[in-house]
This record gives C-alpha cells, structure tokens and sequence, in this order.
C-alpha cells in the first residue's frame, strides 16, 4: 500500500509564486492524451461487446468470470491514487524512511480477508457487501451501511479528482478546468457503458503506467546522482534511512508499532470489507481466484511502497547536488514530487507527460471504482429491494444511469471543492473516518454470534461519533496551533482514507523545536491516524456487544450460519487431537458451503437451478444438494 502523505501545507494551496517550473510540450500533450484515448477506447470495447445482451451481473460483478491477475491489479490500482503518488515520496523525502514499515502490515492486512472475509462474503454470492448486513441482522443496518458508504465515497469523489488537478496546474500550468472535465468525463463514459469488466481491464492497463512513469523516475534521476548506491549514500550520511523504532507511544505518528499493526485495521477497512474491493473479489470466477487475487496484491503492494520511498530518496539526493529554484523552496510538500519531475524530466520531451499521465492513472483507477460500487449499492441495496419485479433490461439502464448520474456529482463535487477551501482537509478527513466504523459493523457480526440489530446500530452510531469527536477535534486543534512549532512526530490532522489513503496533512512547518506534549483532550486529538481504524472499529465492537448482551442478544431471533466465521472450531483445530478429544470437540466440515435464497430465479425450491452456478460451486469444493428455500449448512459441533 502506498499511502500517500503530505506533513504541511495542503495539497490544494498553490505556493504563491504563480509561476512554474515548465511547461508541458507537444509531445508531452500527446503522451497525457493516449492515456485517456486507450482507457476509453478499452472501455468502450467492453462496452460495445455484446451491446444488448448486457445483465445487471455483468455489469456490476463482470458476471463473476474475472481472472486473479486483472482483479489483482484492479485492487492495487484502487488504492493507488493520484495522491498517494504524490504524498507518499514527499513524506519519505523530508522525514525519512521509517513510513516504508507500512509495507509491515500489508502481510496481515491482506492475509485475513484471504481467508476470512472472502470465503463468506463468496459463498453468499452477494453483489454488494451490505446484503450481508441484511442476512446477518437485519435490513435497517444494512441501509445504516449503505448510506454511510455512499456519505463516503460522495465526499471524497470530488474531492479526489480536483486535488491533483490543481496542484498539476500550480506546477506545470496545466489546465486545471480541462484536465478535471477529461478524466472526469473519460472515466464517467466507460465506467456507465462498460461496467466492472471495463474498469478494471482499464485499471490494468493504468496500473502499468503508474509503474511505468515512476520507474522513468528513479531511473533517470539516479543516473544524474551517480545511481541507486550513491543515492543510498547520500541518504545514510543524512540520517535518513530509519531504523526500527520501536516506542509504543500510539500518540507518536510513525513508529514500528503504529505502522506495522495500526497499519493492519486500515488495511482490513480496506481489502476487507470495502465496497469496492469486495465488488471485485466477488467478480472472480471462484472462491479460489479471488483468495490468489488477494494474494497476488502483496508483492505488488511492496513494490509501489518500495518505488514510492525510492522516489522520495533519489529526489533527496538530487536536491543536495542541485539547486532548487524559489518556486520549489516555497512549494507545498504535495507540490515537491511535481516541481522535482518536471526539474528533471524538462529536457527529455515525453517524459513529463508520461509521468502526468501515471499521476491521473491513479486519479481514474480511483474515481471509476468509486462511481461502480456506488451505482451497485444504490441499485442492490436502495432500489432492488423495494422493487423486486423490475425487469433485467430496465435493471441494466438503471445501473448505467446510475454510474453516469454518480459521474456528474462527481464533476460536481470538483466544483465545490475548488470553493471550500481549508475545509477541503476536513472532507478528506470524513472518508477516513467511516473506514474503522465500518470494520467493526462487518467484524461484529462476522465474530460475535451474540451480537443483535440493535447493538449493531448503537455500535455503528457510537463508532461514528467517536470518529467525528476525534477526527474533527483533531483537525481544529492542529488549525488552531498552526502558527506554533510542532514535533515532527506529531499526529496528523488528516485520517487515511478507505479506498485510496488520502492525503495527510499536520498543517506543521519544518522545525526540530520540541515544544510541551500536549495533554488532556489536546492529547487524545494527537493520537497518530494509523490507530483510527483500530480505536474507531472496536469501539463499534465492544459497544455492540454490551448493547446485544443488556438486550437479550439473538435469543428469540434466527441466526443464519452462513453469515458467522468459526473462530473458535477454527482455533481448535490447530490443537493436537488428544486435546480435541479432550475437549470434545468435533470437526465434521470446517468450511461449509451456503446458498442462499437471494436469487430468486436460479433457486426454486430450494434446488440451485443455473448450472453455471452449480459448476461454480464444484470448482470451489462446495457441497451441491437440495435445501430448505432459505440455506443448507452443515454446522461444526462442538
């Protein structure tokens, strides 16, 4: 994962100069416009192919048919965003590696969706990840879900097309206006027309120019430096390759600790149960393509994080043997990676196109996931439910209009963003603090058979209330002492986000003036952001529970198996068997198969009727028999 952050002036200031450093070239138009040209022309080819005969399945799930390799970096590239490419080398650049620790928590955080949230969310055979909510609780907290998603991802749409944007036109004299119309446009026609299938063959082909432009980086800017051991080099003399710190202060940002573990919930809030990565693990052609997909994103995540501080490095040593110009002194630290690319690419035509051109790769990878998993929850969970009989050509239009109507709100959401100001921070800061809320709804029910509607709604409001109270606390407090020096380890105003990691922003200058901890409600603004997650999400937990425990929890209420992960068989198993006997426990199937009745057409009476589901189910190793109309399990007894 490669979360991009800034640690000063935000993104979305100009450095006042109003000048900059180049400007871009014919060749460099050329380059920035083939890679709009392909990913339409991609995703019109999804489109146009088989117009007509396009279902709701296809377009919101690519009719489960999907390979691991394209889902994989489908997922790398919805979390690879525009500023992430930008924030990510800033933050290694003036503060030194120990952010690259992250990479830490990318083993854990990828491991147990593999194998927890993918096999139930999958042999559900769900479309949108809140209908579990409805199976497992009922359907207020799957709306309660749906509408905090959509919240969500709404807020950060505009935001996260506008920020780069703007900081490319304070750099490069790019046309702020006309690059935010052509993505935004671009990506709103074949992600409406082509569906999950067009985005995320258009995300394979944005991925490889992410890692294309960043390698054109480092490659070019090493050789200038004397190469990658005279820039290792100069960051040793320097003191910036970090060692393992290993203090368990959770009120200072970067530590071992905080990154490697506070890293894991921020990861599982996102490749866990995240609207638009389980859309895709769901679009796998089986259970076991979407576990090697999750897999699969590990060693790609490494390298993104490895190029990103390898950026930040060679960007350092550059800067010691060459001169900035007063534009790039006075640059905002989103601005740096653009200032030093087009420093060092401005003689080499083409090349600072291909950069711009990695840089909105991860701006339509991003705004094309969030306008497809926002069309499939709003269309399964808002309007499917409650009109049951529409039929699939009808289905089909509403999902594309969907998809371009989330397109325009998006351009609208720019608009506004470019008058908001300083409360642009506080909009990125709202996406990430859904991300832990929502984790510990989905780990509620999925760990906890006890747990009732009722606690799952008290858990999410309080979760949500904890998150705003500290996120927003934070945010003012920071605003508030912005004009004072602050620690360099100082907690950051800004909360990762859940599909992309947003920007994150101290507001604080570079100053090593270490001035009084803070203490009292000053202290629990400061705790670091990579703990947000963790805090926000068992506070959902622990509050559901005590909430379901004081109401009676499931006692009079069905409990479908189906939707509850065996911990406990699971933990079990790995005894050695004298102990299981000991214990009288019993294994008759660990890993059960479940078919719900949530596709009327395919089961009557409850025998699965589509054989391409059937043949799904056998390449899966799950059981196939006749069962009651609502599921057939066979429980683990203990």
């Amino acid at each position: 994962m490669s979360t991009g952050e800034s640690t000063s002036a935000p993104l979305y200031t100009t450095s006042g100069t109003g000048a900059a450093v180049s400007s871009f070239s014919v060749v460099d138009y050329v380059v920035f416009g083939l890679l709009l040209l392909l990913s339409l022309v991609i995703g019109l080819y999804h489109a146009c192919r088989g117009w007509g005969r396009h279902t709701v399945g296809e377009l919101l799930l690519a009719d489960r048919k999907m390979g691991c390799l394209p889902v994989a970096l489908s997922l790398l590239a919805t979390f690879q965003s525009a500023v992430a490419i930008l924030g990510a080398p800033a933050e290694i650049y003036r503060f030194g590696t120990q952010y690259w620790f992250l990479g830490c928590s990318y083993f854990l955080g990828l491991l147990i969706p593999a194998h927890i949230f993918i096999p139930v969310f999958y042999r559900l055979r769900l479309t949108s990840a809140y209908e579990y909510l409805e199976l497992r609780f009922n359907k207020t907290v799957r709306i309660l879900g749906t509408v905090t998603f959509i919240f969500q991802m709404v807020i950060y749409m505009g935001v996260a097309l506008y920020a780069p944007s703007l900081a490319l036109n304070a750099v490069t004299g790019f046309d702020l206006w006309l690059s935010v119309l052509a993505l935004g446009i671009v990506c709103n026609i074949y992600t409406a027309l082509g569906g999950l299938k067009a985005v995320i063959w258009t995300d394979v082909f944005q991925t490889l120019v992410m890692f294309l432009g960043q390698l054109v980086v480092i490659i070019v800017g090493s050789a200038r430096v004397g190469g990658l051991a005279r820039v290792w080099e100069v960051a040793s003399e320097e003191h910036l390759i970090s060692g393992i710190e290993l203090d368990p202060d959770p009120f200072v940002r970067h530590t071992f600790w905080t990154l490697a573990f506070g890293g894991v919930f921020m990861m599982l809030s996102l490749y866990g149960v995240n609207q638009a990565q389980v859309q895709r693990y769901l679009s796998s052609r089986s259970e076991r393509a979407a576990v090697l997909s999750c897999y699969a994103v590990f060693p790609c995540q490494q390298v993104a994080l490895c190029m990103s501080s390898l950026i930040g490095l060679v960007m350092f040593a550059y800067y010691k043997e060459y001169t900035k110009s007063p534009q790039q002194e006075q640059a905002a630290p989103d601005q740096l990676v653009l200032y030093f690319v087009m420093d060092l690419l401005k003689d080499m035509p083409g090349l600072p196109g291909l950069f711009v051109a990695c840089l909105f790769s991860g701006s339509l990878s991003t705004i094309s996931s969030a306008f497809n998993s926002l069309a499939t929850v709003t269309m399964e969970d808002l309007i499917q439910p409650w009109f049951p009989e529409l039929t699939e050509t009808r289905a089909t239009m509403l999902s594309r209009c969907l998809a371009f109507a989330y397109g325009l709100v998006c351009l609208g959401m720019a608009y506004i963003s470019s008058h908001l100001g300083s409360v642009l921070q506080a909009a990125l800061s709202i996406f990430g603090m859904v991300g832990g809320p929502l984790l510990g709804l989905f780990c509620l029910g999925m760990f906890f058979p006890c747990a009732n509607p009722l606690g799952a709604i008290v858990g999410l409001l309080t979760g949500l209330t904890m998150a705003f109270w500290i996120g927003i606390g934070s945010i003012v407090s920071r605003m508030s002492s912005a004009v004072a020096s602050l620690p360099i380890n100082g907690s950051s105003a800004f909360l990762p986000s859940n599909l992309t990691i947003a920007t994150v922003t101290t507001l604080m200058p570079p100053t090593t003036t270490l001035p009084p901890k803070p203490t009292g409600l000053q202290r629990f603004y400061s705790l670091s952001y990579l703990w947000y997650s963790a805090h926000n999400s068992t506070t959902v937990i622990v509050v559901g529970l005590i909430v379901s425990l004081l109401t009676g929890g499931m006692r009079g209420r069905t409990l479908h198996p189906g939707t509850i992960y065996p911990v406990l068989p699971k933990l079990l198993s790995l005894l050695p068997s004298s102990c299981q006997k000991r214990l009288r426990w019993r294994s008759r199937s660990q890993d059960v198969p479940v078919v719900p009745n949530l596709f009327p057409e395919k089961v009557r009476n409850g025998v699965l009727q589509d054989s391409t589901d059937k043949e799904r189910m056998a390449e899966d190793g799950l059981v196939h028999q006749p069962c009651s109309p609502t599921y057939v399990v066979q429980e683990t007894s203990l």
